[in-house]
């Protein structure tokens, strides 16, 4: 019974650890403190029964009760008895808060703010996991099934960040599986007695066997690769996108689902930039001649990490609505009409429309916000819809928006100036806009700072930077798209106590057929829009233009690689969304081609030909001597032997008495004897070096003068010449070996040469290929030293593992007492 106490505790504990990836999905900690009392909960009851010996059906139905009364002290209806007991009225509030849930799951956004249905919702689910890890653990004696309800919590994250699950979590909860299969295995064995091995040694319950240390390595191994391997995939990281643009960088991925009203805008349009296939997603009729951009969504929410997009709220669209612009002699406004069809590929609680709209025609249960300008729904998809709408499209001159006055004090709009304290841009907009008189000007001097002959460029990708600050990093570097010059101008206007937000939408698209226009994955765009009183929103597009298909500028916010500014007119379109002039359409479109062909490949700055041959040339000369190494270290080893052997050494030096050699006493000089032996060790080195690349049989146990007398008899029979050069190496080997006086008498190198020059004779193409470019003397040489060192790495790990063993905590702590 103590062990499955043991053992209960032990899944309780597993749950909570297996829960760890939701840590990604709540703003706080609350879940984790609810998630901890059910459980806890659970688990006191489990032991309650089984200390009583309750049967298996009695100890899941005291299980339930445990969880049941730890749902109701945390989420009360009012009418318990003593605060604990549910009563009817307290399952009914559990089905309204369950049902409550599928309304916030459809309304917010990770990360998910505390609210009573989700942390309801997060506190059931958790609690029926433990009671499913309990009964399959204690009650039923299969830890490993265990893993199937721990992985169902595992799988919430999974489904909402589709394209970067945090790998922490997952480690954690795949610890705290393998922690729970551990402690079933140790049970186990305590229930046999002591262990003992085949020469009658106790053996501690935690010490390994070759089998289970084996298979803890694997399982180590397996949730290092688990964790690891997605982070080498690209596209797993990621930079200024999710940081300055998002905040912290949840997000829906590349498709953009997410939970209804609020999407990861950001995550979103980033996934559609990054793909390598261009997709229809809008197609849209009006009768307006340069239509605006069409947008679908704003982050006007300024953190420490970006901006962030709100919960939009709004009025059914069953009604018309009044233009959010007022009406005065500066403005010219006009009114349009306007046909969308949205494709199956863009599928999100948002519906792209032009500014100011008046008047829906639109099936279903949308509504529409008048301060974001968003249409949206809670409970339908944008995929597949088909609408119309009229708005009223407002142009403004930029006299008229220097007549702009500061917002008052009182204005609702003075929370969108709040900035975080980072002393580098207020620095920066002091110094761009000192001497600016107007609210517009200040702007303009803002936008004007974005220009490419400041160094700003366009890329998919931006650049690190080690100031600790994403948006420093930014203007730091100046490389970025859509979403970092939307972001950072908003976040310098803020800066300078002017309200500003990022918008999302579509540029013009390209016409297709009338006033049709096709808007696809590349025409997603983000830009500002800046609060100016009187006016309303006033859109401008920081980015550079060569980098936008479909881009367009205004007369406030012109199109800053253009010398000369657009004339002011009536007819000057409206902002991001008009026309300039048919001079900037035209550059712009004569520079898409050049420009954005290299734009999908995710580089941060545009590549130069000069380094691409510079990298292709290191690359190539890399993998020559990579492919060489192998040759050049054989020629290496062969001239330092042939300089060994080149002639035999005077090893003989007659001493003369009375001017005669005397036969009788003739003495060996040590270092010429030495030098000698070095000779024929060299050769015979050589030699069977040959003879490895050459694919031909050595026998290891063979003396000199047997190899030798094999090879002549054998191999060289058909050549006398090799026959004897091989019978001189074997000799002057055998000599060096075992006798006195080592000299042959007789050179070494040129017999090699000749013993060599028969065997490439009698070698086909391959076979002297491969001996002149992948010797394999060399090869298993290497091979050889590299067993060596891996055997010696594995002994080190040996020795150090018995030591460790000796002052394992587990083993001093652990009961050898048997159960």
């Amino acid at each position: 019974m103590n062990s499955h106490r043991n053992l209960g505790l032990v899944a309780a504990a597993a749950t909570l650890l297996a829960a760890a990836p939701l840590s990604a999905i709540f703003d706080r900690w609350t879940w984790l403190v609810q998630s901890t009392i059910t459980v806890a909960a659970v688990a006191a009851v489990a032991a309650l029964a089984r200390l009583g010996r309750a049967p298996l059906w009695g100890q899941v139905l005291a299980m339930l009760g445990g969880l049941l009364l730890a749902l109701t002290w945390l989420f009360p209806a009012g009418t318990e008895l003593l605060g604990v007991v549910p009563t009817p009225a307290t399952i009914g509030h559990f089905g309204a808060l369950a049902e409550a849930s599928l309304v916030d799951m459809r309304s917010y956004r990770v990360k998910v703010p505390d609210t009573d249905p989700m942390l309801f919702l997060t506190a059931l689910g958790i609690g029926g996991v433990a009671v499913l890890v309990d009964l399959l653990v204690v009650g039923l004696r299969r830890p490993a099934l265990a893993g199937l309800p721990m992985l169902a919590i595992y799988s919430v994250p999974v489904a909402i960040y589709v394209n970067s699950v945090p790998p922490v979590p997952f480690a954690v909860g795949a610890a705290g599986y393998l922690w729970l299969l551990a402690a079933d295995n140790v049970d186990r064995v305590r229930r046999f007695g002591r262990r003992f091995t085949g020469d009658g040694r106790g053996v501690d319950v935690w010490e390994a066997s070759p089998l289970a240390a084996a298979g803890r390595r694997l399982a180590a191994v397996g949730v290092a690769v688990a964790v690891l391997l997605p982070l080498a995939v690209p596209g797993m990281t990621s930079g200024l996108l999710s940081t300055l643009g998002s905040g912290a960088g949840d997000g829906t991925g590349g498709s953009g689902r997410g939970t209804t009203g609020q999407v990861d805008l950001f995550s979103a349009l980033q996934g559609q930039l990054n793909q390598g296939e261009i997709t229809d997603l809008v197609k849209v009729t009006t009768n307006e001649p340069s239509p605006p951009y069409l947008r679908f969504g704003t982050a006007d929410q300024l953190r420490s990490g970006g901006f962030q997009a709100r919960s939009p709220s709004g009025t059914p669209i069953n009604r018309e609505f009044r233009p959010t612009v007022p009406d005065r002699a500066e403005i010219t406004r006009a009114r349009y009409q306007a046909t969308v069809e949205v494709t199956a590929n863009f599928d999100m609680p948002l519906l792209p429309v032009y500014p100011e709209p008046v008047q829906f025609k639109l099936d279903g249960s949308w509504s529409f916000d008048p301060n974001q300008q968003v249409l949206f729904s809670n409970r339908e998809r944008s995929s597949g819809k088909r609408y119309e709408f009229e708005y009223v499209r407002s142009t403004y001159s930029p006299a008229a928006l220097r007549q702009a006055r500061p917002l008052p004090a009182e204005h609702s709009l003075r929370r969108q100036t709040a900035t975080p304290a980072v002393p580098a841009v207020e620095a920066l907009v002091d110094e761009l806009t000192q001497g600016q008189d107007t609210e517009y000007d200040k702007v303009r001097a803002i936008y004007d700072h974005f220009a490419t002959e400041n160094g700003f460029s366009y890329a998919l990708s931006t650049e690190g930077g080690t100031s600790g600050s994403e948006i420093v990093d930014f203007l730091t570097n100046k490389v970025g798209f859509c979403q970092q010059y939307a972001a950072a101008m908003a976040w310098l206007v803020r800066a300078a106590d002017i309200p500003a937000r990022v918008a999302f939408g579509f540029t013009t698209g390209t016409r297709s057929d009338g006033d049709a226009y096709v808007l696809t994955n590349r025409n997603l765009h983000a830009w500002t829009e800046v609060y100016f009183d009187g006016f309303g929103w006033v859109p401008f597009d920081a980015t550079p233009a060569y980098g936008v298909p479909g881009s367009v500028r205004s007369d406030w916010a012109p199109d800053l690689e253009v010398e000369e500014e657009v004339a002011p007119g009536p007819s000057a379109s409206a902002g991001p969304a008009g026309s300039g002039s048919e001079t900037s359409q035209n550059q712009l479109q004569e520079g898409l081609e050049g420009d954005l062909s290299g734009l999908s490949n995710g580089t941060s700055t545009p590549t130069r030909p000069g380094s691409s041959w510079l990298w292709w040339a290191v690359g190539a000369l890399a993998l020559l001597v990579l492919l060489t190494a192998p040759a050049l270290r054989r020629s290496a080893l062969r001239r330092r032997r042939s300089g060994s052997s080149r002639t035999p050494s005077a090893a003989r030096a007659g001493v003369t008495t009375g001017g005669k050699p005397s036969d009788d006493h003739r003495m060996v000089v040590l270092a010429d004897a030495d030098r000698a032996r070095a000779d024929a060790h060299a050769a015979w080195d050589e030699l069977l070096d040959t003879l490895v690349d050459f694919r031909q049989r050595i026998n290891g146990a063979e003396t000199p003068r047997a190899t030798a007398s094999r090879l002549a008899r054998d191999t060289f029979r058909a050549d006398s010449e090799a026959g004897s050069a091989v019978r001189l190496l074997g000799r002057a080997e055998e000599l060096a070996r075992y006798a006195r006086d080592p000299h042959p008498g007789e050179p070494l190198l040129p017999a090699l040469r000749r013993v060599r020059a028969a065997l490439v004779a009698r070698s086909d193409r391959r076979t002297r290929l491969l001996a002149a470019t992948l010797p394999s003397s060399v090869l298993l040489r290497w091979q050889t030293a590299a067993a060596a060192v891996l055997t010696r790495l594995t002994s080190s790990y040996g020795r150090f593992r018995v030591v460790t063993l000796r002052w394992s905590p587990r083993r001093l702590l652990a009961d050898r007492r048997p159960r």
